[in-house]
C-alpha cells in the first residue's frame, strides 16, 4: 500500500512543486540537496531567537521544504525508525551548507533575515541551530498537522502509528541568517 501511495505522490510532487513557487537548489557543492526553497515574507507574531535576531511580520526568510518523496523513496528498505530519523538528520545537515551559499549568493540577500521551515520532526533540530517555536494559530497549526499525516504515516514503521502520529505537533523552525553562517559557512 505504501508503495502505491509513494508512486502517486511521486506524480503529483511535481504539480505541487510547481504551484507553491519553490526552486531546487542548484549547488556544484552538493547535488544531493534535500530541500527546495523559496523566499517568502513572514506573517507570525514576532520572534526572539536564541542568537538575539528578532523576526518580524513581514521581514524576507528564506523558506525551507524537506523533499520529502526524494528522502521517503530513499528509506523505503530502511526497517527502523531510528535509523530513518538518522538519515534525516545527516540529510539536513549535509544540505544546509547549500542554504547557506544560496542565500549569500542570492540577488536580496541582504534583505534575508534567517530561514523558516515547519516540521513534526523537531527532537533533533535544536542540535542542527534551529530554533522551534510553537505555531499558535490553532487552524493554522491543525491543518500543518492534517497535511502532515500521510508523511508521518509512509515514514513511520512503528506498529501503533495512530497513538503516536496524534501526539506529533508541528512547529516553526527558524535560524538566523548570521547563525547559519557562522554552523555553515565556509
Amino acid at each position: 500500500m505504501r508503495g502505491y501511495i509513494l508512486s502517486i505522490w511521486s506524480v503529483l510532487d511535481p504539480v505541487y512543486f510547481r504551484f507553491t513557487r519553490l526552486t531546487y537548489l542548484l549547488d556544484i557543492h552538493n547535488s544531493n540537496n534535500i530541500f527546495r526553497v523559496r523566499l517568502t515574507r513572514y506573517k507570525g507574531k514576532d520572534v526572539t531567537l536564541s542568537d538575539g535576531t528578532i523576526i518580524r511580520k513581514n521581514d524576507i526568510l528564506v523558506k525551507i521544504h524537506l523533499h520529502n518523496v526524494r528522502l521517503l523513496t530513499e528509506m523505503r528498505t530502511v526497517k527502523t525508525d531510528i535509523v530513518r530519523a538518522r538519515m534525516i538528520y545527516q540529510s539536513v545537515r549535509r544540505s544546509l551548507p547549500g542554504i547557506e551559499r544560496y542565500i549569500g549568493n542570492h540577488e536580496r540577500s541582504s534583505h534575508i533575515k534567517g530561514i523558516i521551515g515547519i516540521t513534526s520532526l523537531n527532537k533533533a533540530c535544536s542540535r542542527l541551530g534551529f530554533d522551534v517555536e510553537d505555531i499558535s494559530h490553532p487552524i493554522y497549526k491543525w491543518m500543518k498537522w492534517a497535511t502532515f499525516l500521510p508523511i508521518m504515516f509512509l515514514s513511520s514503521t512503528v506498529s501503533n502509528k495512530g497513538r503516536s502520529l496524534l501526539k506529533e505537533s508541528p512547529s516553526y523552525l527558524f535560524m538566523s541568517k548570521e547563525k547559519l553562517t557562522r554552523l555553515y559557512g565556509n
